[in-house]
């Protein structure tokens, strides 16, 4: 599998030098691509058919198609067609899927399997992250470079030939907003109704909080917005998340206050608990008095230990404490299983798994 896993990024890596990527066209960049071909406009649609409903990638399997029109397409295009590397399932049903790249980099993103027999799968934006929160393995990494909008949808439509996809959280490896353009891209791919079709409900992005572009991304598409608060003082946010040194906890909420979101929406603040660190029933009082104002919802997650962390999940009473007082203020406080905790499911755990094994094998 890992040959011919090889044999394929290979192929890919010499396809990008000569020919680009339909996958990396927007719907509109698509439209235009064809009209300057001279091709009408319903060949656009007939190509996002092909390959986001029927995940096709040989452009003579697409039967509606002229010989002639394909022929020319061939010249100019490819449609990159990806499979795992690598991929671990967990006895919860979650698997965790490790992609190389053509250029031999790797990303990770996960499927989850939710209470109501659907399937989340949360997907990355960038090889590595830049932020450098100090409980995510990711940004141990540091950052390598930004996904292209190809490269951020190649993981849905990879995860689905395993199953359907009902929700797509862009919270795996990197930060959304440090690669703002590529995303707000890929988004316009996911949503294509001749596509992939999936309506701005059934996606959250999820930022640590970079506060003016928050606000650009609020001004160029609509999407569900999470924020990785975690902590409830400056000072705990400082240590934990390098961003809150940048945007403190006044500018991130009062960019939170001004997020526009549709009707009947809310932001939803993902607070990662810590034992001894920010899991207090004072940091639960603090946390309702920094929501004030704002349409809101918390999920409590659990910290997924891992052995590259010092950190540790809280007691179970202090996680309960914890909810009860938010939700006897009246936030809505949803307690998230940690999920696939028999596997490598945090983000990075399994590209440094792999990493290590292949650095402790010998030569």
């Amino acid at each position: 599998m890992v040959d011919n896993n090889m044999n394929r990024w290979r192929e890919q890596m010499n396809a990008q030098q000569e020919k680009q990527d339909l996958k990396e066209f927007t719907p509109d960049e698509l439209l235009a691509f064809l009209a300057g071909m001279g091709k009408e406009r319903f060949r656009c649609e007939q190509l996002l058919r092909w390959i986001y409903k029927r995940d096709v990638t040989d452009l003579d399997a697409m039967s509606d198609l002229s010989k002639v029109l394909r022929a020319e397409l061939r010249q100019r295009v490819y449609i990159s067609d990806w499979h795992a590397a690598a991929v671990e399932t967990s006895r919860d049903g979650t698997r965790k899927y490790l992609y190389r790249l053509a250029d031999g980099a790797s990303v990770e993103s996960v499927r989850i399997p939710m209470d109501n027999e659907r399937w989340t799968l949360c997907i990355s934006t960038q090889v590595g992250c830049a932020m450098g929160c100090a409980f995510c393995m990711t940004g141990s990494f540091g950052l390598t470079r930004n996904l292209s909008a190809a490269e951020i949808v190649n993981q849905v439509c990879a995860a689905r030939k395993d199953g359907p996809v009902h929700n797509i959280v862009l919270m795996g490896m990197g930060e959304p907003l440090h690669n703002l353009d590529n995303v707000v891209r890929a988004l316009q791919i996911l949503y294509a109704p001749a596509g992939l079709d999936y309506g701005t409900r059934k996606v959250t992005l999820s930022t640590c909080g970079l506060v003016p572009q928050m606000a650009e991304l609020g001004r160029r598409i609509t999407v569900n917005l999470a924020v990785s608060l975690n902590a409830t003082t400056d000072a705990v946010r400082d240590q934990l998340m390098p961003v809150n040194r940048r945007y403190p906890l006044n500018e991130l909420m009062a960019a939170c206050r001004s997020y526009p979101l549709p009707s009947h929406r809310r932001i939803t603040f993902e607070y990662i608990m810590l034992k001894g660190i920010n899991a207090s029933l004072a940091d639960a009082r603090r946390l309702v008095k920094l929501l004030h104002g704002i349409r809101a919802k918390v999920n409590l997650i659990p910290f997924n230990e891992h052995e590259a962390s010092s950190y540790r999940c809280p007691d179970e009473d202090d996680m309960i404490a914890f909810q009860t007082y938010l939700l006897d203020h009246g936030v809505v406080a949803i307690r998230r299983a940690s999920k696939g905790q028999d596997i490598a499911a945090a983000c990075g755990q399994l590209k440094g798994k792999l990493a290590t094994a292949s650095a402790e094998q010998p030569p």
